[in-house]
């Protein structure tokens, strides 16, 4: 009890920890599982034994038999549903050819390359080279963002980062899936007939299962028969149902299933698939918490003397400074993306959860049946994994800096809101050749967004997923416009340090508009106008205008205009190569115009003429 307690413990606080110190949450889990388990009976236990015993075939610790093997094999399959659920059709169909080209072109350079490099350098067969290859396919966004969240880099490039990391999850957990069911169907190290059957059969079973229970739940829920509070637990234990049942008809298929299920489940269009989702990546949280513990703690001090040799850092040198930069420089020939953003992006190519994950349950169970050189994989990947994650953590933003990719000021905008008035906003900065973002919880403020051209995706406020959102590394301004005082107070509370470096700024509330010499710090455009007397104004007049500036007289003089009329909101500064100010409600200081050429603003049409 108290050591499966520990674990959760454990993990939890491993979690925060990653959270705390913004690395991937990976490494302090596998370090803190290989602290209990073998460091702790090689080094500090005075019996020789680990703190946490999870044992693999064996009577004693918190696994005995094959529990620990069946615990893993479910834990992964609901990893991999969830990673399944994230892969949309329609994002392959409209990203560059740069991501398209990653995840296939560069994905078979390391499948191929890597598998030469681990034949060569520690004489496995070519069967166990090819799984190794495929298990460090997969680089994953549970890695990629929390390394990559605070540098500063231009929207395609870090998009390009994003995007592989999402795709090829579970793209590479369905190559490595596959390369293990073709060797255990034929551990014998002879291929056979009976061994290509069994292959074919494992295929079948598992994309038949997949897509047959996909439709078959999705039927279910549409249909209103799953009531709502039973619907996260009902998807749950199908995803286990379909996991057993299609490995009961063709062993080592339930992998497959649960990849297929999740991938056609992610692109259906259904209402309950965001709810589904959100549930899976808090169950994921809890399992990959306890599961790393489990395998790293699992892992023998024999089985990292395997790889302790000169062997592996020639192996993970061809891997890290060979092998990703020829996969990332084939794959992005003629594209987009200058040198240095190509050079970059080989050098931030680190290992997740699902490579990790994987490679402990493959090359055990592997091992377990006496295939030669099994008991490479798992220390193998899990040293990859390791050293990919510290290396990139620790060197990235550095990189970024040397390369000259590091943005040293973020101009990007985050607008809070997307009703008519922040779509009027974002559609005028997104002409002017500013990053906008806008970020709203009602669905059809989004779609209206998207129908203008503009970058917007549905969001809770109140929720930390945003500071996950890789996309806006670029982000140094934040505008919240939406009609709750409330919203917009905690917009700039929580997110203000995140994407407010240069500025965040907010509506005033009804209650300041009656006290306008004090405006606060943060308010927004003019400090007599809240959200319902904009919202009248661009009723009437829904369009921004410019007027173009003769002298700072002349720029009081419309501010005041502006002001005393109420019919017209100044909103920017414009200057003569395009760059724009925010006005601020309480800006005393109006007397500089900084070059600035242009007034920007909307509602009725103002006079020139200076009085």
């Amino acid at each position: 009890m108290v050591e499966l307690a520990g674990i959760i413990i454990l993990g939890i606080l491993a979690q925060w920890v990653a959270w705390r110190l913004k690395i991937p949450a990976i490494l302090p889990l596998i370090l803190i599982g290989l602290l209990v388990g073998p460091i702790a009976a090689e080094f500090l236990s005075e019996n020789g034994e680990k703190w946490i015993e999870p044992t693999w075939n064996g009577e004693a610790g918190l696994f005995a038999g094959d529990s620990l093997f069946y615990f893993v094999s479910l834990a992964i399959s609901i990893i991999l549903f969830e990673g399944g659920l994230t892969l949309k059709i329609s994002e392959i169909n409209n990203v560059g050819p740069a991501i398209s080209k990653l995840i296939t072109l560069g994905s078979m350079v390391t499948f191929f390359g890597a598998a030469v490099a681990a034949h060569f350098t520690f004489d496995l067969s070519w069967e166990i080279s090819f799984l190794f290859s495929s298990l460090i396919i997969v680089t994953g966004p549970t890695v990629i963002t929390p390394i990559l969240r605070n540098i500063p880099l231009r929207k395609d490039l870090s998009a390009v980062l994003k995007w592989e990391g999402i795709l090829i999850d579970p793209i590479g957990a369905l190559v490595a899936v596959l390369v293990f069911e073709f060797i255990s169907v034929d551990a014998g190290g002879e291929f056979t007939k009976t061994a290509f059957i069994e292959f074919i059969k494992i295929i079948l079973f598992g994309v038949t299962f997949g897509f047959t229970f996909a439709h078959g739940l999705n039927f279910l829920i549409s249909r209103k028969w799953i009531p709502h509070y039973l619907l996260n637990v009902f998807a749950l234990s199908c995803v286990l149902g379909v996991f057993v049942l299609s490995d009961i008809f063709a062993h080592e298929s339930g992998l497959l299933a649960v990849v297929v299920m999740g991938m056609v489940m992610g692109n259906m269009k259904s209402d309950y698939l965001k709810e589904l989702l959100y549930f899976k990546e808090s169950l994921s949280v809890l399992l990959i918490s306890i599961l790393f513990i489990v395998l790293a703690a699992n892992i023998d001090m024999e089985d990292l003397y395997l790889i302790y040799s000169w062997k592996t850092e020639v192996l993970f040198a061809i891997v890290i400074f060979i092998i990703r930069p020829l996969g990332v420089l084939l794959s992005t020939y003629k594209s987009s993306l200058s040198l240095r953003e190509k050079l970059f992006v080989s050098w931030v190519g680190p290992r997740g959860i699902v490579a990790a994950g994987i490679a402990s349950l493959f090359g055990t169970k592997l091992a377990s049946d006496g295939v030669p050189g099994a008991e490479y994989i798992t220390p193998l990947v899990f040293a990859v994994v390791l050293t990919t994650v510290l290396l990139n953590a620790t060197t990235a933003r550095y990189v970024a800096k040397l390369l000259g990719v590091f943005l040293n000021k973020s101009e990007g905008i985050l607008i809070v809101g997307a009703s008519e008035f922040p779509r009027i906003i974002g559609d005028y900065l997104n002409k002017n050749n500013r990053h906008v973002v806008l970020i709203d919880s009602n669905a059809s403020n989004i779609k209206a967004a998207q129908e203008l051209g503009l970058e917007a995706f549905t969001a809770n406020i109140y929720s930390d997923a945003i500071l996950n959102n890789i996309e806006l590394s670029d982000v140094g301004y934040l505008m919240a416009l939406t009609g709750s005082s409330d919203i917009n107070k905690f917009a700039i509370t929580k997110f203000g340090k995140q994407f407010g470096e240069n500025g965040a700024f907010r509506l005033i509330t009804a209650e300041e508009v009656e006290d306008p010499d004090n405006s606060p710090v943060h308010g927004l455009f003019s400090n007599t106008d809240d959200f319902a007397s904009v919202s009248k104004v661009i009723e009437k007049y829904p369009n921004i205008m410019e007027i173009g500036l003769k002298d700072e007289g002349h720029y009081k003089e419309l501010i005041d205009q502006a002001r005393d009329t109420k019919n017209s909101i100044p909103l920017f500064l414009k200057g003569q190569d395009g760059d724009l100010e925010i006005i601020s409600s309480n800006d005393r200081d109006i007397s500089k115009l900084n070059g600035r050429t242009h007034l920007v603003y909307i509602g009725a049409p103002l006079n020139e003429t200076v009085n």
